[in-house]
């Protein structure tokens, strides 16, 4: 029995691989290379055809490796930045500076306002201009300033409000004409008022105010979608150099995904306000030919893996032909610039399931570099390159190429080898191996304590040095994963001696273990929404998400923030909505920090089925069910709950973690002594680790200036071998693999080092492994807590360190001092 069962758990590697894996460019027409100095930008009128242009996932992406994927250098590359910029930032615009200047391109940087628009000012603003001016220093190209975009819409924490946001850009374009006017380029872009004026921005200036009546553009006392969608946001002749619209395919209109064609002319209907859905406003006519400004169309086509409808390739090439040929029509030759989002997009809380990239498929890339090779568009280079190369100034951490790669290589081999054999070779570290008798593993509370630091350090989400730590350092791995295996696992070894004898017992425990977790959920969920109404504190944080790609459902621009408690303000009026409470009851609302309690509160309620399964030896039964359903959500992405919890943990896939964990930690005592039998087994997973961690630190996104890349892949090849086996959303196989030869090594580590390691940090890590709830409860109020602190949203990265040291000090000295034990949850 003790060999099958292990051998079980082994094969189960094999059976998620098997299921889960189912699911040459030709050379654009370059630019000319101008001589030295800045251009304001090719346009129609100026005897060139429109720039091409490209915003990029730059902490997954380079502009080497668009030009590689596509056969062509964009002429303008884009880059996201806050206002007021934070500290980390400077480091990684300046390498974006670098990296443009290296491909002759120009440079475009949109602008986000972190706070709100009435707390910005002109000195905010000069001093926005002046840092930018220095970090842009001994670039050659033109500087485009786009001022945060999509102010018309609902979904930016500075959209539909037309005054504030006149106001800032005014300040922010008078403050770069008296830097350096010559050398940057004001863009104004409203998103397309087609669907105008969406689901409306909670800051939206109320009925009567002297704000609505800005956007009441007809008089009629109404605010609709009779009224233009673009003219109260203008800035001003004076103050706008370039007019720019987001303008994108994409049928879904904020709900469900769809893939749809797109039909003949629907781009040339966008820019004259009569693509469909009725007349919004012919922008063109209005704000590029009325006021003689050039163009700036930013665009993409929808398209998800998690729906149906035509082939990728169909969609984008599709969108792809209207966009060359409205870019190459003397109807619209005031476009001055086409700028693709080469971006992935996340809907509602974080899924990764819309692609907008032009060039993620190697087809479809090709394809559409040949057809802009024929086009009219300009690619680069189109000014001159070199003006900051070998400039080390700012660059964002260190890269380790050649022989710095494979000698931290070399380095990670031989402290593996070491690890490895001291026990052996030295006496006296016999001594230090694990010998505890008690009942309770603190190997295992030792590593739930470390998986909830990364959880803690994640979710709070300041730069510093921990990230260099807790993001994936270890492996394709983050604290979520280990936090779901150990819960498991804890789970299994708690009542799995208990079930045979008193399944009831199980029952009952397990049930009120996860009313405990429901009741917490709907008081962390409730809690959350009150303190958000009170006007002194910034609730922001725990209240919206940030979208990590372009923004969900179509409407473009990365950092599109989501409302998460879209509707619940309808608790303070009578009638209340009908959806509203249902909600509420089913977690649809609640902060995303919180939203994985869903998870456990489902899991725990199925435990004990399991666990009568293995007390009945179906193990193999189990551990094929998993799998199976394993298999089902990731290649289908199926999604059984409108819980908030199923965008990030997409329950029949991270079950298999939970599941995997009982199954550990019910035959637990069986796996060590079978493990401690066949060693080879623990050096083959130690090794594994060793090696996918080591693969891990090729990854080209860098925390901060202190973070180190090992080079040892192409920037293309790490990130389309990352997304085929190591994404998080839908744990693909790679990680899946990782997170178990992870913990059977560092258990095998624990085991043989546990003095020296518990000496060290175990006497803290332990006592938080051991009230993770409370931990995890905590923290959401933390994160409240440090969002109000102007100081710690500065980006500084040493006084973040030692904020995140307080931080943690302060969670363990309240562990230990049992700090509202009786009231919160552990």
């Amino acid at each position: 029995m003790n060999s099958a069962v292990v051998r079980a758990l082994l094969l189960v590697l094999l059976l998620v691989l098997l299921p889960a894996t189912s699911a040459a460019a030709s050379p654009a027409r370059a630019g000319t290379e101008p001589a030295a100095g800045p251009a304001f930008g090719a346009t129609a009128d100026a005897g060139g055809g429109p720039l091409f242009g490209a915003a990029l996932e730059w902490g997954e992406d380079s502009a080497a490796g668009f030009a590689e994927r596509l056969g062509a250098t964009a002429a303008i590359f884009g880059h996201d930045i806050a206002f007021p910029l934070q500290e980390a930032e400077k480091v990684h615009l300046r390498e974006f500076f670098r990296q443009s200047d290296s491909q002759g391109a120009h440079a475009l940087l949109t602008v986000k306002p972190s706070r709100s628009l009435d707390q910005l000012s002109a000195g905010d603003a000069a001093a926005f201009a002046r840092t930018v001016e220095q970090l842009s220093t001994g670039f050659q190209g033109t500087l485009y300033i786009r001022f945060a975009p999509d102010m018309n819409t609902s979904w930016v924490s500075w959209g539909q409000q037309p005054e504030a946001y006149r106001n800032a850009f005014r300040d922010v374009a008078a403050a770069f004409e008296s830097e350096d006017d010559a050398g940057t380029v004001m863009v104004w872009q409203p998103f397309l008022g087609r669907d105008y004026p969406f689901q409306r921005n909670r800051n939206a200036p109320a009925q009567g105010s002297g704000g609505f009546r800005l956007l009441d553009t007809n008089g009629d006392g109404r605010w609709d979608g009779a009224d233009n969608p673009y003219s109260p946001y203008y800035p001003g002749d004076d103050a706008v150099e370039w007019a720019g619209l987001g303008a994108y395919h994409d049928d879904t209109g904020g709900a469900t995904a769809v893939n749809t064609l797109p039909p003949d002319g629907e781009l040339a209907g966008m820019l004259t306000g009569s693509g469909g859905r009725g007349g919004y406003g012919d922008f063109y006519a209005d704000y590029v030919q009325g006021r003689s400004k050039p163009l700036m169309l930013q665009t993409a086509a929808f398209f998800s893996s998690t729906t149906g409808g035509p082939a990728e390739s169909e969609i984008k090439l599709a969108w792809w032909n209207q966009v060359l040929d409205v870019a190459s029509s003397a109807r619209f030759g005031k476009i001055g610039a086409v700028v693709w989002d080469e971006r992935t997009s996340t809907r509602d809380t974080g899924v990764a399931a819309i692609d907008w990239r032009l060039t993620g498929q190697p087809g479809i890339a090709s394809a559409a570099g040949a057809r802009l090779a024929d086009s009219a568009l300009v690619t680069g280079p189109v000014t001159v390159r070199g003006g900051l190369a070998g400039d080390e100034s700012g660059g964002v951490g260190k890269v380790l190429g050649g022989i710095g790669a494979w000698t931290t290589a070399g380095a990670l081999a031989a402290v593996v080898g070491m690890l490895w054999l001291l026990p052996r070779f030295l006496p006296r570290a016999a001594g230090w191996a694990y010998g505890d008798p008690s009942p309770r593993d603190s190997r295992v509370d030792f590593l739930r304590g470390l998986a909830i630091v990364f959880v803690v350090v994640n979710h709070v989400g300041m730069t510093s040095l921990f990230q260099l730590f807790t993001q994936e350092a270890v492996g394709f791995v983050s604290g979520a994963e280990l936090f779901v295996l150990f819960s498991g696992l804890v789970l299994g070894m708690v009542f799995g001696p208990r079930v045979r004898d008193s399944f009831g017992d199980v029952v009952d425990h397990t049930t009120k273990r996860a009313g405990k977790l429901y009741a917490t959920a709907l008081v962390v969920l409730i809690g959350v929404f009150l303190i958000s109404l009170v006007p002194a504190i910034n609730a922001d944080t725990l209240t919206s998400f940030v979208d990590q790609g372009t923004g969900a459902a179509g409407r473009g621009g990365a950092g599109r923030s989501y409302d998460l408690y879209a509707g619940m303000e309808s608790l303070l009026h009578f009638p209340v909505a009908p959806e509203v409470i249902p909600g509420i009851l089913l977690l649809k609302f609640g902060p995303w920090q919180f939203n994985v309690m869903g998870l456990y509160v489902i899991l725990l309620l199925a435990s004990p089925l399991v666990l009568w399964a293995l007390s009945r030896g179906k193990v193999l039964w189990v551990l094929a069910a998993t799998t199976a359903l394993y298999a089902a959500g990731a290649i289908f992405r199926i999604r059984l709950l409108p819980s908030e919890f199923e965008d990030s943990f997409p329950l029949l896939v991270w079950q298999v973690l939970f599941i995997l964990g009982m199954v550990a930690g019910y035959h637990r005592r069986r796996i060590i002594g079978w493990m401690a039998a066949h060693s080879w087994v623990v050096a083959a997973c130690t090794v594994l680790a060793a090696g996918l961690a080591f693969l891990a630190w090729g990854n080209p996104y860098l925390a901060n200036s202190y973070d180190v890349r090992v080079a040892v892949l192409p920037d293309t090849t790490y990130r389309a071998l990352y997304d085929a086996y190591f994404g998080r959303t839908y744990l693909g196989v790679g990680r899946l693999l990782n997170v178990m030869v992870l913990v059977v090594a560092a258990y095998a580590l624990l085991t043989a080092y546990w003095k020296p390691v518990h000496r060290a940090v175990g006497w803290f890590l332990i006592p938080l492994g051991r009230a993770t709830l409370y931990v995890f409860i905590i923290h959401v109020a933390l994160i409240a807590v440090i969002a109000n602190i102007p100081a710690l949203q500065e980006g500084r990265v040493l006084f973040n360190t030692a904020a995140y040291a307080v931080i943690l000090a302060l969670l363990w000295v309240m562990v230990r001092t049992r700090f509202l034990f009786r009231i919160i949850p552990t």
